[in-house]
């Protein structure tokens, strides 16, 4: 009988398992969606992330051949839903919506936010690049951004503007804004952009720093009026409201995005349906204008290019953070 080397033993037996996984996977991927897939909103309903989420689900899920279920998990500036995904199967079938938000803003002030945004995520791809704005209560005594800063230098504290969470990009942009034009406006955080939107109409709050989707419908309805807006030039819908750059305050000029993203160590293969539908997606006439009418930009860029983006803007709310000494106190 002849003598066979453990170390042979065990390298057969590895280059079994090896290639049973290897299989498995590739028979995943083939079958992949087999189920309905979860896509978790982080922050209230009501909000731009959950607009955007909505206007792609189900024509996702029309793509996939499965249901795409939207469920909003707010808290935390939205850490509470991010960190659901985080901690989901690497199977593909619980995806999230990622916010600057999410990836950059909030990890940017919170040391303590439990994950990594760029090591503990798989990025899928970028849906749509959205404009920030600041908006009034039409009791605010200012309709215009020249008058908006003489109202809050000749009155430190006396106002209050929401958020859709402490350490989110409305947050976050607000600081940097106030520590740019040395005014001092108080910070009312809420679970979301939806329950801060209906303050600020309601006048329990005065202003509101939010991406320009879930704004928009109140300021068209004369509920809210619009004072500066971060883009890269003045938009169709609002022609009379500056950008940040043309009053002098270019940092704060920074578009939001809206992409997806899955846990760590989703399959590349599972990726590319995602990213391959999403296209389709977006391309689809209805779902197109539905995203455009928000005065979002659709800007579907895969997974490499999203993975740099998010980076990217992490990377610029870091600095922002140590230069301007910001924390979550």
């Amino acid at each position: 009988m002849k003598f066979i080397p453990l170390r042979v033993i065990l390298q057969n037996v590895f280059a079994a398992l090896f290639f049973s996984l290897c299989l498995f996977s590739g028979a995943q991927a083939q079958t992949f969606p087999n189920k309905p897939i979860r896509l978790i909103v982080p922050f209230a309903p009501g909000g731009s992330t959950d607009i955007i989420a909505r206007a792609v689900g189900d024509a996702l899920g029309r793509q996939l051949g499965q249901p795409v279920i939207v469920e909003n998990k707010a808290g935390g500036g939205g850490s509470v839903g991010a960190l659901e995904v985080m901690r989901a199967p690497k199977d593909g079938y619980t995806i999230g919506m990622a916010t600057v938000s999410t990836t950059a803003a909030n990890p940017a002030i919170n040391s303590r936010i439990g994950y990594d945004p760029i090591t503990d995520f798989t990025a899928i791809s970028n849906i749509a690049a959205t404009p920030n704005i600041i908006a009034v209560n039409p009791a605010f005594p200012a309709k215009d951004f020249k008058t908006f800063m003489e109202v809050l230098k000749a009155n430190p504290g006396k106002y209050s503007y929401s958020s859709s969470g402490t350490g989110g990009i409305g947050h976050l942009q607000t600081e940097l804004f106030k520590s740019l034009t040395g005014v001092f406006i108080v910070h009312i955080p809420y679970r979301g952009a939806g329950p801060a939107l209906a303050d600020t109409v309601g006048g329990q709050v005065s202003m509101i720093f939010d991406n320009l989707p879930s704004s928009l419908p109140f300021i068209k309805d004369s509920k809210l009026v619009p004072i500066v807006i971060a883009a890269p030039k003045r938009l169709a819908q609002l022609p009379h409201v500056p950008t940040f750059s043309e009053v002098g305050l270019a940092p704060v000029n920074r578009m939001a995005y809206y992409g997806l993203l899955g846990p760590a160590g989703i399959s590349k293969d599972v990726v590319d349906k995602y990213y391959a539908a999403l296209k389709v997606v977006t391309a689809d006439p209805a779902v197109k204008k539905r995203i455009e009418d928000t005065g979002s930009i659709i800007n579907v860029n895969g997974p490499e290019a999203f993975a740099k983006e998010m980076k990217a803007e992490y990377t610029v709310y870091k600095e922002v953070v140590a230069k301007q000494k910001l924390t979550l106190d």
